[in-house]
């Protein structure tokens, strides 16, 4: 399979640059959007619609998201990151020129399309061409990038509506989709294949995309667009459960699936996979329901409701990026099971929050969360990825990627369920009511619940302290060589 050239370390740099710069693109087009969509419904009209320019987004990447990064095994990183920017280039292309609202959530799916390539094959390409101990950083790198995209992005959209056009918000992406390509291009370089290509399995794919597409639909749209027990609500999580029990059952009998589930029977791999899907979980449900905390319950504006919650982004890539130092002395599980108990300790903490709550006090424990979440769940992806051969490491991240976005659909839809039951609709979208405090409370204290489910997913790691302190050794053998070597040249 493709082997990345030895000779590559010296473009790191440049390799790991075109990669933020294509999670960039990712990151600010799932926010950008937000603060534009009225003004979008305003020219094209169809304002009923506007839900799907985030729904079809977010379903499009996360279904993709498991394929490309098993079609990264087989066909080569390179390929499949050049195939992302290029589809999310063709998608910025007609949503700036969207002459309908058809036209531009069918451009919104070829961005989630293209996204889906982006995030999995990025972060398996830093997992190539970095070693362990630098893996905690260059992730942090990559979550930097969604932290201050988190914040940049619904500004941008506002600037771009108001002042020039809301076309602006996808046309923008052109000139950064070429310029990273071009750097992949010049700086990224593997291998030919070693051996025959292993088959694809194209009927696998169709139904792990229909199942996944239709459950995914199903979680987002339930409760909102028809009722939970309605009966097209049951048909479509009927016919997800069928087309995925149909995909589980081919992939044990066909010699090359296209997603070796037995992958998640390793210890590592199934357990830092259920801690992508709480992480998702709990990230989502904060990242909804705080900003309307702080203003249906606080009375605060969105500005300062968001600045709120960007601390939860802030505190995120500061641990991350800090993570390396820990797991190479203690392990990765120890490190994951500290992250754990401090985002039980920030989402416990939001059980306190009441109607007289300070902003401050707010941000102060979105910013908890946010180091608990660097320290658990980037250290249990390198653990994963670092168990997985180079023919795998894709499909792990994947998969990895997919059961976060599979936990963010799931969050927002039991919270939902919770919001819902205890308030009323305004006329601008959002909850408002008496009971909106105790929807909150609930809502906060699902989160908690899931916290402790983190940390029991954490602590279910196999334990690596041994082998922390092998590759400690190893390291520390490895930075003395050179330093030895030059002794005799010196003398």
């Amino acid at each position: 399979m493709n082997r990345v050239d030895v000779g590559l370390r010296s473009e790191r740099g440049p390799i790991l640059l075109s990669l933020m710069l294509a999670t960039a693109l990712v990151a600010l087009d799932a926010t950008i959007i937000a603060t534009a969509s009225a003004v979008i419904a305003r020219d094209l009209g169809g304002f009923e619609q506007v839900p799907w320019l985030f729904s079809t987004y977010l379903l499009a990447q996360a279904v993709s998201t498991p394929l490309y990064g098993r079609l990264a095994d087989i066909l080569g990183r390179k390929r499949l990151m050049l195939v992302g920017v290029g589809l999310f280039f063709v998608g910025s292309v007609l949503c700036g020129a969207a002459w309908s609202m058809g036209a531009l959530i069918a451009g919104r799916v070829l961005q989630g399309l293209g996204a889906g390539a982006v995030m999995p094959v990025s972060m398996t390409i830093t997992s190539d061409i970095y070693t362990i101990e630098e893996r905690a950083r260059t992730q942090g790198y990559l979550a930097s990038v969604w932290a201050v995209s988190s914040v940049v992005g619904p500004t941008l959209g506002g600037v771009f509506s108001e002042f020039l056009s809301w076309r602006w918000i996808f046309f923008v992406n052109v000139p950064l989709c070429v310029l990273a390509a071009w750097m992949l291009v010049r700086s990224y370089h593997e291998s030919p294949l070693d051996g025959e290509r292993e088959p694809i399995d194209y009927l696998g794919a169709a139904l792990l995309a229909g199942g996944s597409t239709l459950l995914l639909l199903g979680l987002l749209e339930g409760g909102s667009t028809w009722a939970w027990d309605s009966p097209a609500s049951l048909g479509i999580f009927g016919a997800a459960a069928l087309l995925l029990a149909t995909f589980l059952a081919r992939s044990r009998r066909t010699s090359h699936p296209l997603l070796d589930v037995t992958i998640l029977r390793r210890r590592v791999v199934g357990a830092s996979t259920a801690v992508s899907l709480l992480v998702g979980v709990i990230v989502l449900g904060l990242s909804t329901y705080v900003p309307i905390y702080a203003q249906g319950v606080l009375g605060w504006g969105p500005l300062v409701a968001g600045f709120a919650l960007a601390a939860l982004t802030l505190g995120w890539p500061l641990s991350a990026s800090n993570a390396g130092h820990l797991y190479l002395r203690i392990g990765f599980r120890l490190t994951a099971v500290i992250g754990s108990v401090v985002v039980l300790t920030g989402t416990s903490l939001a059980l306190l929050l009441d109607a007289g709550s300070p902003i401050g006090g707010v941000a102060a424990l979105c910013f908890v969360v946010g180091v608990g979440m660097g320290l658990t769940a980037v250290p249990t992806l390198i653990a994963a990825q670092s168990s997985a051969r180079f023919t795998e490491r894709g499909a792990v991240t994947g998969t990895n990627m997919f059961a976060r976005s599979l936990g963010s659909a799931v969050g927002v839809a039991v919270c939902g369920a919770i919001v819902n039951a205890h308030t009323t609709i305004a006329a601008d979208g959002t909850p408002e009511g008496p009971g909106l405090m105790t929807a909150m409370r609930l809502v906060f204290l699902v989160l908690a619940a899931c916290a402790a489910v983190l940390l029991v997913s954490a602590a279910l790691m196999p334990a690596d302290r041994t082998q922390a302190r092998e590759r400690r050794a190893a390291l520390a053998t490895e930075h003395a060589r050179p330093a030895d070597a030059a002794e005799p040249q010196e003398a």
